[in-house]
């Protein structure tokens, strides 16, 4: 895709093209263990910006004192630092939050996104520049887990809802489909392959249409 058609697609149309999610197929594992429910799919997400935010910039810091023979575990040192913090502060201040995504907040530490966009922009961008794809990258990760989040907790359970992570308190809850209509097997692991494989499709559809265009405008 030309640097030209990537400034039309707007904002929004670059966080469906370059999702990590549907467009490059990274973090899966924790994309579709996690999005069971909003709330898991927002914690994680908030989750994963923090992280790459902050490890892009410090990467990107240090990127010219780093050797190359060692650079790979200095990055992960990073992230396994960051990512101990944010467990820490989820277990202190979202102890719900900390105990429903459990093992998954730590596996954080080897995403393939994080630690892709450490090695691909990072350590070869200044620090502003790093941060912004950190925080972009971060959106479209949100972005892919809230949309799953959303079709399987509807269809699997009927109901739409979300809570406040620091006190539980419950925030809405929707009845969108009928009790006896929901389709408990999109709450399962099943579930989770069936969604991802349509949006991925959707995606790569939206794809080809932006390629065939571009085919078109030359």
């Amino acid at each position: 895709m030309s640097e030209k058609q990537v400034k039309k697609q707007g904002f929004l149309g670059r966080l469906i093209s370059e999702s990590p999610v549907f467009s490059m197929y990274l973090g899966l594992c924790s994309t579709l263990a996690i999005s069971t429910s909003l709330n898991n799919a927002l914690g994680m997400g908030i989750g994963v910006i923090f992280v790459l935010v902050l490890s892009n910039m410090l990467v990107s810091m240090v990127r010219h004192i780093t050797p190359d023979d060692i650079h790979i575990p200095v990055y992960i040192t990073i992230i396994a630092t960051l990512v101990t913090v944010l467990s820490m502060l989820m277990h202190a201040f979202t102890p719900t939050l900390f105990t429903a995504l459990g093992a998954f907040l730590d596996l954080i530490t080897v995403n393939c996104i994080i630690l892709g966009r450490a090695e691909a922009f990072a350590c070869k961008n200044n620090v502003v520049d790093s941060v912004k794809d950190g925080f972009q990258m971060g959106l479209a990760y949100t972005g892919a887990l809230l949309c799953m989040a959303v079709i399987r907790q509807i269809v699997g359970t009927g109901i739409l809802s979300l809570s406040n992570p620091f006190t539980d308190q419950l925030i809405f809850k929707v009845q969108l489909i009928p009790v006896g209509f929901e389709i408990p097997l999109f709450t399962e692991q099943f579930g989770a392959f069936i969604t991802f494989a349509c949006i991925a499709a959707l995606v790569a559809n939206y794809k080809n249409r932006l390629a065939t265009q571009g085919k078109r405008g030359k």
